[in-house]
């Protein structure tokens, strides 16, 4: 019973990491997490026309400038990568 349940919760959360990209695995760090959440921020600002319009509204710009900023800032969303060390 217990290796049909964690079999179940295996396939489940391989379901779920398929389905949801930013959902995260074991081997993910910190910046890696972090930079899928701004992208994820950035889009959803971008997909939705209210949310740019109220930027735009906030910032003073027009709302092609706050739509192309964002997605500008979706290419490296938290600045370059930390540098991997070689061991």
């Amino acid at each position: 019973m217990s290796s049909e349940l964690r079999y179940t919760a295996n396939t489940q959360l391989e379901h779920l990491h398929a389905r949801y990209t930013g959902t995260g695995h074991a081997d993910l760090t910190k910046y890696d997490w972090v930079t899928h959440q701004h992208r994820d921020t950035l889009s959803s600002i971008v997909g939705h026309p209210t949310l740019t319009s109220y930027l735009a509204i906030a910032d003073g710009e027009s709302i092609g400038r706050v739509r192309f900023e964002m997605t500008e800032r979706m290419l490296q969303p938290c600045g370059p990568p930390p540098r991997k060390d070689e061991d």
